[in-house]
């Protein structure tokens, strides 16, 4: 995709709305920021390349009046959650869906140049070439992709009201649960030093819980309330434990694995995979797979006496 055939898209839509999210070039050649677009002369500083990676829904249930926002298809998976939950009008919301076969991770880069400033990034086929004070690098794109590119479903956008681009497949991925599935082959005292290992690093600093499109009542957050119930502000590893399996079970159902949490994560905790445990059991619980369907009703919406695949009462 061209990145002119994107700025036209911005360019056609911004008379429509009041601004419109998209990127830009961030602090340096290696980062790209969230711009918000609201005159036509700010569209030329518009980009497209594996460094957007951001997901800019994440904006849309805070912003007032008519929004035209950026997304690629994994994005799009957040749109059509905000439909099912109400938090968005969608009529109010214009969609440039732009395909997308993968993004890079930033953390992966800067280990692979080892953490030497980037003057200079280029994408030139399936690599990325980073410029250093040292030296220039090649790198294989396929080496630094984050663990949510490896099993995409949705190169192309479910939502849009504009795609920037010609639709395309996503390559064949690997099965979708594949690595839970692996790590559930360990024993129950293994999964649990693995996740004593982690969460011992974690810093409670609320990254992976402000990056979330998903967690919307932040400023109401069990996590910082004054007079908890659940858990407290300490930072021992029991209470970090029940933050992150608070966290994980209020997106149970509604997670659309964008990938921000880990993505932002300073200690670099693979903390989406929690996530993914719990969207691989509603998926085999309930068949339903969060932001796929805006006409679903997600499954901790309901209540049925009998679930067809929980038998609790044999239990």
């Amino acid at each position: 995709m061209s990145i002119e055939r994107l700025r036209e898209a911005v360019k056609k839509i911004l008379p429509e709305v009041d601004v419109v999210i998209g990127y830009r070039q961030g602090f340096d050649p290696l980062h790209a920021t969230p711009y918000f677009i609201s005159q036509p002369e700010q569209v030329d500083q518009l980009i497209w390349n594996p460094l957007c990676v951001q997901n800019l829904c994440s904006y849309l249930p805070f912003l007032k009046g008519k929004v035209g926002v950026i997304v690629k298809g994994c994005d799009s998976r957040t749109i059509v959650q905000y439909m099912q939950e109400k938090l968005i009008e969608r009529e109010k919301i214009k969609v440039i869906g732009v395909p997308c076969l993968q993004v890079i991770s930033v953390k992966k880069v800067m280990a692979k140049i080892d953490y030497q400033v980037a003057e200079e990034v280029a994408f030139e086929g399936e690599n990325v070439i980073v410029k250093t004070p040292k030296e220039t690098k090649t790198i294989p794109l396929a080496e630094v992709m984050p663990r949510k590119c490896l099993t995409c479903q949705l190169a192309t956008p479910l939502q849009y009201d504009i795609l920037a681009g010609e639709a395309i497949q996503a390559n064949k991925p690997a099965e979708a649960f594949e690595e839970i599935k692996e790590f559930e082959q360990l024993s129950l005292e293994e999964r649990r030093r693995y996740w004593e290992r982690e969460f011992d690093r974690c810093i409670r600093c609320y990254a992976c819980r402000n990056a979330c499109p998903m967690c919307i009542c932040q400023d109401r957050c069990v996590a910082e309330s004054r007079d908890p119930h659940w858990t407290s502000q300490r930072a021992n590893l029991t209470e970090k434990f029940m933050f992150h399996m608070i966290h994980s079970v209020h997106l149970a159902g509604r997670c659309v694995g964008c990938g921000e949490c880990e993505r932002v994560c300073p200690m670099d905790i693979p903390v989406a995979k929690i996530k993914k445990k719990i969207s691989m059991d509603l998926k085999e619980l309930f068949d339903y797979q969060a932001g796929i369907n805006p006409d679903d009703l997600p499954p901790m919406y309901t209540f049925k006496v009998e679930e067809a695949k929980i038998k609790e009462h044999e239990l």
